[in-house]
């Protein structure tokens, strides 16, 4: 699953995510999921199982919040991503 944020507004989307998926892979998917162009900045996180969110920015972090996902509740990853406009490359 992945949930969408932008400007207060918040778009949850549902597809299945291999566990073999690269980064960039993921990182298109969620592009195309949310039909922003390739250069639109995004940032990616997940929710561990202490409730915090963990960024993942690189193949390193996704294969570990696949690992500790499965490790801990087995079913599924949920991503939040983030987005600004290229007017505004502040975003936080």
């Amino acid at each position: 699953m992945v949930s969408k944020h932008y400007k207060g507004r918040v778009d949850i989307l549902i597809t299945n995510l291999d566990a073999s998926m690269s980064y960039a892979e993921l990182c298109d998917e969620v592009h195309e999921m949310c039909n922003l162009k390739q250069e639109q900045p995004i940032t990616l996180k997940w929710i561990d199982d202490e409730g915090d969110p963990c960024t993942i920015s690189s193949q390193m972090e996704l294969e570990e919040a696949f690992r500790l996902y499965c490790q801990n509740r087995g079913e599924g990853l949920i991503i939040h991503g983030k987005y600004c406009t290229l007017q505004e490359p502040l975003c936080v």
